[in-house]
């Protein structure tokens, strides 16, 4: 799978060359259901099931370790990119508040969205139980108070809160401590950013190492649950994907509203430019490869070429329209699926999550964007994250719809602030170099 999100320049200069073994990944998933299917209730699946309960979990926490500080040092790297396309003038100014209201609306949406579609249409059952059996080795986290959830918005040792995996506390220091770093002289500045960058593809390499193995590690842990609970368990995976990818066809169709209503956009026309980049990015499953397909739809839209050339590279860098909400409604699958209570608190950590870490994206295979992404959120709201381990697998299919959804949110955006810099007196010219928002 390719990178779902990337950036331009200097930015891209620390992330490492990680590939990931999708074909192998999902020739792991199918072999181990198949297998665990065929032993279920036999000798041989109760002697061969705990020796794949040990590999799974030993594969599972590999990928656990690098969470924190990937997460932190992306935390830093992103807000210090934001801040400096903010000062880039008003075309950024206009393009990231846009990518803040959608951002946040999609996700608070699928905080409602989400666990009503879970209520109308929920989880089978048996799928449920399956999942539940394979994977029930790590409990979930107690349900938090408004009060805790206040009290833990500020760490008292950033330390403890790591080793406790406090994401809510990790988030709020990195982001004070990356609104700080902005702060320094510019050499301090860089030196401060190349360590985080120097944290980030050193994470990178790690997980890179252990996803080589994901094909062995989704194996035992697909044979643990199938061996357990027979077919039972491919209906919890195919509702887990319609679901999921539910959300992201919803911020899809929100890319429509956009393009009518506030670029003034004909739909008809909008619909016809936006096709090529559809299918550019259902066969690559990158914004970056389908960057000049972007280009071309802003110039069949009549777009200024300075406005796309500068919104749409900004885009791809800092702002996934879907991530966030289909980020948000797998952690609240995995509530559901593993018995934790969405109360208020629960959700609106989510939600606060999402976002904050929506920042930190960077260009990453989709398998490594799926952990470094959910896992925080996962981890904030209290839900286990083991089931993780498993859905990575079948990643490859809601990884379709994140693509489609973000692209065309991307040209919408772009139509959308070509339309309000000319209704201001123009723009142009002062969007400056691309580029140049990617370094510190």
């Amino acid at each position: 799978m390719t990178a779902e999100t990337t950036t331009a320049g200097r930015a891209s200069s620390f992330i490492p060359d990680v590939r990931v073994p999708v074909g192998w990944t999902l020739g792991g998933l199918g072999a181990g259901l198949a297998l665990g299917i065929a032993l279920e209730g036999t000798a041989l699946a109760e002697r061969l099931l705990p020796f794949a309960d040990v590999i799974g979990t030993l594969w599972l926490r590999g990928l656990q370790m690098t969470i924190v500080p990937l997460v932190a040092a992306l935390l830093v790297i992103g807000i210090v990119q934001t801040v400096a396309a903010a000062s880039a003038g008003r075309v950024a100014g206009t393009s990231l508040a846009l990518f803040a209201a959608i951002l946040t609306t999609g996700t608070v949406f699928t905080a409602f969205a989400m666990p009503a579609l879970l209520d109308a249409f929920p989880i089978p059952p048996a799928a449920a139980e399956a999942l539940r059996q394979g994977l029930s080795a790590e409990q979930a986290g107690e349900v938090p108070t408004i009060a805790d959830f206040l009290k833990s918005l500020i760490p008292s040792n950033i330390f403890a809160a790591a080793a406790e995996t406090a994401m809510i506390a990790i988030i709020v220091f990195f982001s004070l401590l990356a609104l700080a770093i902005v702060r320094l002289p510019a050499t301090h500045r860089q030196l401060m950013v190349t360590f985080f960058e120097a944290i980030t593809g050193t994470m990178l390499i790690i997980i890179g190492w252990v996803l080589w193995l994901a094909p062995v590690g989704v194996f035992a842990l697909s044979l643990s649950v199938a061996g357990q609970s027979g077919i039972a368990a491919l209906g919890a995976l195919a509702h887990y994907i319609v679901t999921v990818a539910s959300m992201g066809g919803v911020v899809l169709l929100l890319a429509y509203v956009v393009a009518v209503f506030a670029a003034r956009q004909q739909f008809s026309r909008f619909f016809r430019a936006a096709l090529p980049v559809q299918a550019m990015a259902i066969s690559t499953q990158s914004s970056l490869a389908s960057l000049p397909a972007m280009l071309a739809a802003c110039r069949s839209l009549g777009l200024k070429e300075t406005t796309g050339e500068f919104v749409l590279p900004l885009a791809v860098a800092l702002f996934r329209a879907t991530g966030p909400a289909m980020n948000l409604a797998v952690a609240i699958y995995v509530a559901r699926l593993t018995g934790v209570e969405l109360s208020p608190v629960v959700l609106a950590t989510g939600v606060l999550v999402a976002l904050a870490t929506t920042i930190g994206s960077v260009s990453l295979p989709g398998a490594i964007s799926f952990v470094t992404a959910i896992g925080p959120i996962a981890i904030a709201m209290g839900v286990p994250i083991g089931p993780l381990a498993l859905l990575v697998a079948v990643e490859v299919l809601p990884d379709i719809m994140r693509t489609v959804g973000n692209v065309t949110m991307d040209v919408a955006v772009a139509a959308t602030v070509d339309r309000h810099t000319a209704e201001e007196g123009g723009g142009e010219g002062e969007a400056g170099n691309p580029a140049s928002t990617s370094s510190a």
